[in-house]
């Protein structure tokens, strides 16, 4: 009798890769071209969705792939993201594609816990922490180019979302056993993928999956970033629309007085079970690594259906996102833009 390997995904079955057809086949080409990698778990599970799907890969490819700035930095600002969100899955993604940029010490150091060495770096790697609560003093002024604001902003919004859909929907595994763990194979696996990595490929492709998105916001004006993130804030908010008003003015009202924390199971900020929708999409936004098999099955019985529950996760993993992009201090960087021009 065959034994089935073990996979990454907790509570769905994703469409096998000879069934994908259309746009899901499309990002699946660009992923393999642009990241290196065709079939990353953190995509493969939102296929379901083949809108979501597109757009969370549009935004990641034209602000931490093709956007302007050092791709280190960036790297440094989704590992930052994710280390706040404690998403041990994509630290150690990061990790990893921190050996791929070449910066083998750096990834190192992180990786035990130490501050980087480097001023900026560390400074980068704190603006990425601190943006779980955008009001902290990190977030007061950017440690990068005013010019690369808005791949770095987009960047940081982009792992808040893909935090939250991996801490709910995968397991903690990106390799068999936590391979990854050892530092070899952290730099035998970023060696494979320095060559993608280490080249930017032009803007503008991950906009050619979408369909006709609006401008985006006011940040990444004059950008490929804004229309992307208009596109994945459309397509997960739309998710919405599985729980009744009540459900959704609940989402709205606890995120609006959001602090960042990370509020444990016994906060009465959840809603109990008899309130499915609401309490897994407040889970997401909020602590997703707190969501237990329990909270999905309450969901599943009134809706059965990997297209509904990736759809839920994705409204309450944009709720955070939303607050957060909310809540940056962008006016600050148009003084830090003002400031460089005049020196």
């Amino acid at each position: 009798m065959a034994m089935s390997l073990p996979t990454p995904f907790r509570y769905t079955t994703p469409p096998p890769r000879k069934s994908v057809t259309g746009v899901t086949a499309d990002v699946y080409a660009q992923l393999a071209s642009d990241f290196g990698i065709e079939r990353p778990a953190t995509f493969v599970v939102l296929s379901p969705v083949p809108q979501l799907l597109a757009s969370t890969w549009a935004l990641m490819r034209e602000s931490l792939i093709a956007g302007e700035g050092d791709r280190t930095g960036k790297e440094l600002a989704a590992l930052g993201v994710s280390l706040a969100n404690r998403c041990p899955f994509c630290v150690d993604a990061h990790t990893m594609l921190l050996h791929a940029t070449g910066d083998h010490s750096l990834a190192e150091a992180i990786a035990r816990g130490r501050t980087p060495s480097d001023e900026g770096h560390a400074r980068v790697l704190a603006w990425g922490r601190a943006s779980r609560a955008p009001e902290a003093p990190e977030t007061t002024s950017y440690p990068f180019p005013a010019a690369h604001a808005p791949a770095y902003i987009g960047t940081a919004l982009t792992f808040h979302f893909i935090n939250r859909i991996a801490s709910v929907l995968l397991t903690e595994n990106l390799l068999p056993a936590n391979a990854q763990r050892l530092r070899a194979v952290r730099s035998l696996g970023g060696r494979s993928l320095a060559r993608t990595v280490r080249r930017r490929p032009a803007p503008g492709a991950g906009l050619t999956l979408l369909d006709a998105p609006g401008p985006g916001p006011t940040w990444a004006r004059g950008t490929t970033v804004g229309p992307a993130y208009a596109a994945l804030r459309d397509a997960a908010l739309a998710g919405g629309g599985l729980l009744d008003e009540a459900d959704r003015s609940l989402v709205r009202e606890t995120l609006e007085g959001w602090d960042g924390g990370h509020p444990s199971l016994a906060w009465d900020g959840f809603p109990d079970r008899s309130r499915p929708g609401a309490r897994l999409a407040l889970l997401t936004a909020l602590a997703p690594y707190r969501t237990t098999d329990e909270d999905v099955t309450a969901w599943r019985k009134s809706t059965d259906t990997d297209r509904d529950l990736v759809r839920l996760v994705a409204y309450g993993a944009f709720a955070a996102v939303d607050r957060v992009e909310r809540m940056l201090p962008v006016r600050t960087l148009e003084k830090q833009c003002r400031s460089e021009c005049d020196t």
